[in-house]
């Protein structure tokens, strides 16, 4: 059996958003907010992570995580809503 896989988008400090995934979600997460994650977020912390979801295979989480970059930032904000009506990620 593989082990999981997620996709996440963060909230970075300038409300952009930045989309990855990963096998472990909570470890991923602590990386970016300790400024030692992807080049993009390390200038714009803090970072909050604001959706993730969790797929069956690293496959599946790179293609999805694919998918949710070539979305608008309104389609991507509609997903995070969508999901998790306790976020809000509006400035």
């Amino acid at each position: 059996m593989e082990q999981a896989n997620f996709v996440y988008i963060l909230q970075c400090r300038d409300g952009s958003l930045y989309t990855g995934w990963t096998c472990n979600l909570e470890k991923r997460v602590a990386v970016h907010s300790a400024g030692m994650g992807a080049k993009y977020t390390r200038s714009r912390l803090p970072v909050k992570l604001v959706y993730w979801e969790k797929c069956n295979s690293r496959s599946a989480a790179m293609k999805r995580e694919y998918a949710i970059k070539q979305l608008s930032r309104q389609k991507k904000l509609e997903l995070i809503q969508k999901n998790c009506s306790y976020v809000n990620v509006n400035k």
